[in-house]
């Protein structure tokens, strides 16, 4: 796997996945309130984070997208 995940596209990830894996624990939003609503937040803030760590994106990869400088 190649990098393709940049400095700045790596920090937006995890702050972003962190905010959604804390969001159905945290707060009074109807949408994290409903048992989908705070999987799915969860699961995406997952993604987010595990992508963020391993500098590779595959949906990156599927659209030849690179925000690294490599």
């Amino acid at each position: 796997m190649t990098a393709n995940v940049g400095a700045l596209d790596r920090i937006v990830r995890f702050v972003v996945g962190f905010l959604l894996i804390a969001a159905p624990f945290t707060t009074s939003i109807a949408l994290f309130q409903t048992k989908g609503g705070a999987i799915g937040a969860v699961l995406v803030g997952l993604v987010l984070i595990v992508t963020s760590a391993m500098r590779f994106c595959p949906l990156y990869r599927i659209l030849g997208i690179r925000t690294c400088a490599h």
